[in-house]
């Protein structure tokens, strides 16, 4: 989960840094909260890896090799298929995020929390950029 959410805080930088077009105030400013909300939640994850005696590591090398996303498109990219792109990753996750939440209720209530809580906000998250699409339900 560390390295998923750290590839999409850097994916939403990279998004925000780039994005153009007709819609590209709105998302480059939801964009920057994307991934303010990505960094605290990563964050919370590494701490309460080390809390529970698990080494965080979220290295560039670690994250590069690991992340299930594949590469975002470098440059400029055009505001109607950045939404879309961040939608497809934050689904990712929620889903990996299900797996996680159903594995944790029988070790760790703890754990289980913070990853439901995470959960609820990429869910947000993702109801926001969806809304962002043509013909995509919100």
């Amino acid at each position: 989960m560390l390295i998923e959410l750290v590839d999409l805080a850097l994916t939403a930088k990279q998004a925000h840094w780039n994005v153009s077009g007709m819609w590209f105030r709105q998302l480059h400013t939801q964009l920057d909260v994307l991934a303010d909300d990505l960094r605290l939640w990563s964050d919370d994850v590494a701490e309460r890896l080390t809390t529970i005696g698990v080494a965080a590591d979220a290295r560039v090398e670690t994250v590069a090799a690991r992340t299930p996303f594949a590469s975002f498109p470098s440059g400029s990219i055009d505001s109607t298929k950045v939404a879309s792109l961040i939608v497809e990753r934050l689904e990712k996750v929620v889903e990996n995020n299900q797996t996680r939440i159903a594995k944790l209720g029988v070790v760790d209530l703890v754990t289980q929390e913070l990853v439901i809580g995470i959960t609820g906000g990429l869910q947000k998250q993702e109801w926001m950029f969806a809304a962002e699409q043509p013909g995509r339900p919100a």
